[in-house]
């Protein structure tokens, strides 16, 4: 245990005043990290980064500051852009369970019909092995037919696509260029 942080997780829904208290009686007991819990779990997205926003300057700048359940790739980027610098969630896994995957080019439902045909890979831009030994066409087909090994295969490419993004915007924040890396990202994914 002696290599453990604990983080101390603000909760209060989405009123900044509950969220104020809160943080405030954390950061009084001095905890190595502060976390913001409670959200990312149906709510309106403004009312989430409304919570957010109000959360942010009430934490510590000197510690990691963590949000719990942000996974979706623009709001890894929104939440980046606050200062946040942990996160976890089951988005890739969970998207991937239920045929969707994340691509260069954006958001992907490989259970639609019309990859069935399509022997592209996943994604032409990615060096993940599903990507690099199968086609949209196969991985659409597992999929349909209920096949674990679909899910699977979903499952590594959206895992790497989520790991190159982080490394990606690791290297844009040190280049200090997070602002265009976040506009080319939205962009070529549509949103």
């Amino acid at each position: 245990m002696s290599n453990s942080v604990l983080f101390a997780i603000a909760q209060g829904g989405t009123s900044p005043e509950l969220r104020s208290w809160c943080m405030e009686k954390l950061e009084a007991l001095d905890f190595p990290g502060y976390g913001i819990g409670g959200l990312c779990i149906g709510e309106k997205k403004e009312d989430m980064w409304r919570a957010v926003d109000a959360t942010m300057p009430l934490m510590p700048k000197e510690k990691p500051r963590y949000l719990m359940g942000v996974g979706a790739p623009d709001d890894i980027l929104n939440a980046v852009e606050r200062g946040i610098d942990v996160f976890d969630s089951v988005f890739p896994t969970r998207n991937a369970r239920h045929g969707t995957i994340w691509a260069s080019q954006g958001r992907i439902n490989l259970d639609r019909r019309e990859f069935l045909e399509d022997f592209r890979p996943l994604d032409p831009e990615c060096k993940c092995p599903v990507c690099r030994n199968h086609s949209r066409a196969y991985v659409s087909h597992l999929l349909r037919v209920g096949e674990m090994e679909g899910m699977r295969l979903a499952t590594i490419h959206n895992l790497y696509f989520t790991i190159n993004l982080i490394k990606e915007l690791q290297i844009a924040v040190r280049e200090s260029r997070f602002s265009s890396f976040k506009a080319e990202m939205l962009g070529k994914w549509g949103i």
